[in-house]
């Protein structure tokens, strides 16, 4: 006779899952969310990291099992897209999969840039699954004097 777990649980938490994929666009009063950063078209959306340093913003976005040449990041009128699919190795509808968790197909990330990031400096890189996008920061013009002729 085998033993077998039991979560009791198991079931509230993949909906309450679910949900929160779904809704994740409305705020606690139902209105939408600022956060447009995915769109309906997304089979997945991979999980970012913003900060803000005293020279550039870092965006760092975890994408395990995407090759980096299948990536693509873009920037118009201020908006940095990420776009890009991770594919399934192979076929799971003859295998004796118990569970499949891991999310696949396309993604699609937007950003909106603020005033003071560059865009014609930005750069981004992939290691190991998860990539880097770095906006470094305008430089400052500072303020000169102007002689007042008389």
């Amino acid at each position: 006779m085998a033993i077998m777990h039991y979560e009791p649980w198991s079931l509230l938490r993949q909906i309450q899952s679910e949900l929160n994929n779904n809704l994740n666009q409305f705020d606690s009063s139902g209105v939408e969310n600022a956060d447009n950063s995915n769109v309906v078209t997304s089979h997945w959306r991979p999980a970012v990291d913003i900060r803000e340093e005293k020279d550039r913003f870092v965006i760092v976005a975890d994408l395990p099992g995407v090759d980096p040449k299948d990536i693509e990041v873009t920037m118009e009128n201020g908006v940095l897209a990420l776009r890009g699919e991770r594919k399934f190795e192979k076929d799971v509808s003859g295998d004796n999969y118990k569970r499949v968790e891991r999310a696949y197909g396309t993604f699609y990330r937007r950003f909106s840039l603020p005033d003071s990031a560059d865009p014609d400096r930005i750069e981004a890189q992939g290691r190991n699954g998860v990539l880097e996008i770095v906006l470094p920061k305008q430089e400052k013009v500072q303020p000169r004097r102007i002689d007042v002729k008389s």
